[in-house]
């Protein structure tokens, strides 16, 4: 893999720097070291690897494991512990230590080699890695590979049975993780980190995530971040952003986007690495006759300092411009690439950035979009990152798909140095690219060169692809590919494809090609995507393309080969129209859980999920997590089996977010709110991004606090409190004396700290501002929040108003914040003189104040027929000393009643309408113009004689005249009628 190798025979003392060396024991190194086959030749690589023991039979080691009696990778291990423990004198056994890290390393890299980057392996690795007698045996090499892809299987998830080369994971999975001698506590960054990127290759081999897995990893991380990032690291800046990207891409993997993006602001800082999105005036179209906004990626890495003579200078010269074929659109309305305007251009009809112009740094705002400088490759596997951690795509949440292109369009056009990088950027793009009419066919066609690319630059003689007969050895016969293949010297080495793989969200090559075939499947293209899926073996898929197009029957037929005999019995005349109604195959497929469950899924049948649950050795999560969505699908659904299916899921996988969600939305319905609350809980720590398990946690917390039990669940969703201190543990024995005073609105308080989170993830839904609103205004004085009771109305008439008008106001709410109000400080004292006049204004960031801003510009403005409203309103009047505004709301109550009430009252004779009509009369008279005519009018001084409504008599008189005229025909001598006139007396008294 280049002249820099590291060879077990020319410089063995690097060996023992790995393990003496002070550096490589803090000092991250993404890099790590550069192999050839040479170290997987070397005299301990082959007594560790070789299973030929010079007779003509197997040994019987290798016996066992044909036998299935033994895993191979389990007797590599044996091996290398049993050379680590023979071993007495230390600095040998570090020297030892070292030469496995390396041949560990050297494996890995080879595997990585020979299925995600090409180029092709110029070694046999059957004769390297398990002898040349083996692997002249075919039927003894495929029986020992069979049995090692069964072993591969972890919690009923399988490998991918044609994984070309299989036996180099296994050999650097035996040395660098199931040995355990490399990788502790003790041990140099490189050999933790090589166990890490084990397991997450392992995790991206199988067809879903495990639990098993996913816990290995996030161990790792764990032992690595503080080693890495922390104050006693010696790494770089380079060093560290290289390991955040990498633990961006685990993070991405198993679905936690949001850890991604901030380990990928943290890695942009630590390289220095600054860039926006943003929007330039620009053409996008060949016919477009004015600039408008468009997205695009203003980036710029920090100073490179490495000397213009160093190595890294040299090699970056030589093979910087190597890099794969980039499809053009040739559209006839697109152009090819924006073209930005030079000089301002006309100004925009829609402001679209995501982050203003003015806003941008100055080293940014100087660039010019259409000539951006090169990024160090680390920038660009930072911008890549981004793009693949961006999968939601609602606008609501953040940025969507047509924000994530410019990402990957700025690393294809700034260019690249490294090979590996801007193929990754080409994927992207073509991932953008497949949803939109207009660029759908190159997103396709880009990927399908990629594809062949991979599969050119992979394929050994000793390859899935070689089995197919499409090739037979390194130079003859290579696979056709969409385009002409490069040449040699075209084409980058292994080195540098390899140098920033972990950086990225790589793909194996079989994953590659069934997300092509997915891609087909989208555009109708289902006879390309079966070609595929069928030479890949790939049956499962096979079956749900067939399903997904109605055709079931074909589906089951195809899945049911996999696991059973034929009906007409071991003889098949026509395979196409053969039912596969017999008895089991003695031996199953290695993914048969997942191809049981295909069939549960089409038949709604459990009893294909129980069979998928035991065939696993009731290790397969999804087995119960199907089983347990069909009780839930039945009618009635049967909530205690599926919480018992949940739970056993959880048991094999309990990192399963989703898992976790559906189980508390079961307990829910069961109204076990602690269980409920103990589930949501466990579903934010693990996705704090989740409004929707918030808002449940809320409902659960709730209900646990009307129940009156004990809260020691409730507690996780607050943020942990400061560690204790001594000082603090001193006092601690004090502390047990005196017993805290029970809270009885710890639950109500952690409910709406929960729909604060869920809020401020989708602050859109409306529910869940109303419930805010209700919890909030739940908790008694002095506990009420009334800051977030006003905020959260706000929001709720923002977003429902619109549609529903005065209805979006809680009336008892508002009378609640109101009472608060008037019952608080003088008016006056909210009040703050404008600097140089005479003027007045009411003072910001007050809780009176926010209440009075809230109802002058929100509230009054939206009311219409609400009577209710217009009293709350006319109370707030009277309390800023507005008697002439408080009568007037009065007026407006009076005539909303009176005309709603009008036509069922005085037209069809409803005595109910008449009654409030009646109670609304009183109230104008005695309440509004018998205690508001009287008063001095507002804004005069202390000797005004102008009154509020000095002829409030005659209009008290008028208002009651007109309300007796009316209803004398249906109400005269009733009730009402008698109370009115009782009213009129009194005015006119």
């Amino acid at each position: 893999m280049g002249s820099s190798a590291t060879d077990t025979h020319t410089r063995p003392s690097q060996y023992e720097t790995i393990y003496d060396n002070s550096t490589a024991m803090t000092a991250y190194d993404p890099i790590h070291v550069r192999t050839t086959d040479q170290l997987l030749q070397s005299p301990l690589a082959q007594s560790i690897l070789v299973q030929d023991n010079g007779s003509r039979d197997p040994s019987p080691e290798l016996e066992a494991v044909i036998k299935g009696e033994k895993c191979f990778t389990d007797l590599i291990a044996e091996r290398v512990r049993k050379a680590v423990q023979d071993q007495g004198d230390q600095s040998k056994k570090r020297v030892l230590l070292s030469q496995l890290l390396h041949t560990g390393i050297a494996a890995l890299f080879h595997f990585l080699q020979s299925n995600v980057t090409g180029p092709p392996l110029e070694f046999d690795v059957a004769t390297v890695v398990l002898g040349e007698k083996i692997s002249n045996d075919k039927s003894v090499l495929d029986t020992i590979r069979t049995k090692t892809l069964r072993d591969l299987s972890v919690d009923g998830e399988a490998v991918y049975p044609l994984t070309p080369n299989i036996e180099l994971f296994c050999a650097a999975k035996a040395i660098l993780v199931d040995s355990g001698v490399l990788g502790n506590a003790e041990s140099p960054l490189v050999a933790t980190t090589a166990r890490l990127r084990v397991n997450f290759l392992h995790q991206k081999m199988l067809s879903e995530v495990t639990g098993t897995l996913q816990k290995a990893i996030y161990d790792d991380l764990e032992l690595l971040s503080p080693r890495v990032l922390g104050g006693e690291s010696n790494s770089s800046g380079a060093e560290k952003a290289a390991f955040l990207l990498e633990r961006a891409a685990v993070h991405t993997h198993h679905g936690f986007d949001s850890k991604a993006r901030s380990d990928l602001e943290q890695a942009a800082v630590a390289n220095g690495f600054e860039f926006a999105l943003t929007g330039k005036l620009g053409k996008r179209t060949k016919f477009q006759n004015r600039d408008i906004t468009q997205l695009v990626v203003l980036a710029k890495s920090a100073t490179d300092t490495t000397p213009a003579d160093s190595e890294e200078s040299r090699k970056e010269e030589s093979s910087g411009d190597l890099k794969p074929k980039a499809l053009d659109l040739n559209d006839d309305t697109l152009l090819e690439t924006i073209s930005f305007a030079k000089d301002g251009g006309s100004k925009p009809e829609k402001i679209t950035t995501v982050q203003d112009e003015s806003s941008l740094p100055a080293s940014l705002a100087s660039v010019d979009p259409s000539d951006q400088p090169k990024l160090n490759p680390l920038d660009s596997a930072i911008l890549l990152a981004i793009a693949s951690a961006i999968t939601n795509n609602s606008p609501d949440h953040g940025l969507t798909r047509e924000e994530t292109l410019p990402y990957a369009i700025r690393v294809i056009e700034g260019g690249s140095s490294n090979w590996q990088i801007y193929t990754q950027a080409l994927l992207v793009r073509s991932r953008c690219e497949a949803f939109k009419s207009r660029t759908v066919e190159r997103g396709v066609l880009q990927m399908q060169a990629l594809v062949d690319q991979v599969i050119a630059d992979t394929a050994t003689r000793d390859s899935a692809v070689a089995r197919t007969s499409t090739v037979t050895n390194q130079h003859q016969d290579q696979p056709a590919t969409f385009l002409p293949r490069p040449q040699e010297s075209e084409s980058a080495p292994a080195e540098e494809r390899l140098e920033y793989i972990w950086t990225l969200d790589f793909q194996t090559r079989w994953n590659l090609e069934a997300e092509l075939a997915k891609r087909w499947v989208g555009l109708g293209g289902l006879r390309t995507a079966l070609d595929i899926y069928e030479r890949l073996e790939l049956w499962a898929e096979v079956a749900l393309c067939y399903a997904a197009t109605q055709r079931e029957e074909k589906a089951k037929a195809i899945v049911r080969r996999q696991l059973y005999r034929p009906t007409s019995g071991d003889i098949v005349d026509d395979e196409e129209n053969e039912r596969y109604e017999g008895p089991e195959l003695s031996s199953l497929p290695v993914d048969a859980p997942r191809l049981f469950c295909i069939l549960g899924d089409i038949d709604e049948s459990p009893a294909m999920y129980e069979r998928a649950w035991e065939a696993s050795g009731q290790r397969y999560a999804r087995a119960q997590r199907s089983l347990a969505r069909l009780h839930l699908k039945s009618e009635p659904p049967v909530l205690d089996k599926a919480e018992e299916a949940y739970k056993k899921s959880l048991k094999i996988n309990p990192l399963n977010h989703g898992a976790w969600f559906a189980l508390g939305c079961v307990q829910l319905n069961q109204e076990r709110w602690d269980d409920a609350v103990q589930s949501f809980t466990r579903t934010v720590q693990l996705e704090q991004d989740d409004a929707e398990a918030w808002s449940n946690l809320a409902a659960a917390l709730l209900n646990v606090s009307a129940d009156g039990k004990p809260a020691a669940k409730a507690a996780e969703v607050i943020p942990s409190e400061p560690a204790k201190t001594e000082d603090d543990e001193d006092d601690e024995d004090d502390e047990i004396a005196k017993p805290e005073k029970a809270d009885p609105y710890k639950h109500t308080r952690d409910a709406l700290t929960a729909l604060q989170h869920a809020a401020r993830l989708k602050q859109t839904d409306h529910r869940i501002w109303d419930n805010i609103l209700t919890v909030a205004a739940s908790l008694p004085h002095p506990f009420t929040p009334y800051k977030d009771i006003v905020f959260a109305q706000r929001k709720v008439i923002e977003l429902v108003s619109p549609k529903r008008g005065e209805k979006a106001i809680d009336l008892l709410i508002l009378a609640m914040l109101v009472d608060y109000l008037v019952s608080g400080p003088e008016y006056e004292t909210l009040l703050i003189p404008v600097e140089g006049t005479d003027e007045k204004i009411l003072r910001s960031g007050t809780v009176a104040g926010q209440i009075l801003t809230l109802i002058d510009e929100q509230i009054i403005p939206l009311i219409t027929h609400s009577a209710p409203l217009w009293f709350v309103v006319s109370k707030v009047e009277l309390y800023r000393k507005q008697p002439t505004k408080a009568l007037a709301a009065h007026e407006k109550a009076w005539r909303a009643t009176v005309s709603s009430c009008t036509q069922p009252a005085f037209q069809m004779g409803d005595e109910k309408k008449w009654m409030e009509i009646v109670k609304a009369t009183e109230r104008l008279v005695r309440d509004g113009y018998a205690k508001m005519g009287g008063m001095t009018k507002e804004g005069q001084g202390e000797d005004g004689e102008e009154l509020v409504a000095g002829d409030w008599r005659f209009k008290s008189r008028s208002a009651v005249r007109g309300i007796l005229g009316n209803g004398k025909e249906f109400f005269e001598g009733t009730d009402g009628w008698m109370r009115l006139k009782e009213l009129q007396g009194e005015v006119t008294g």
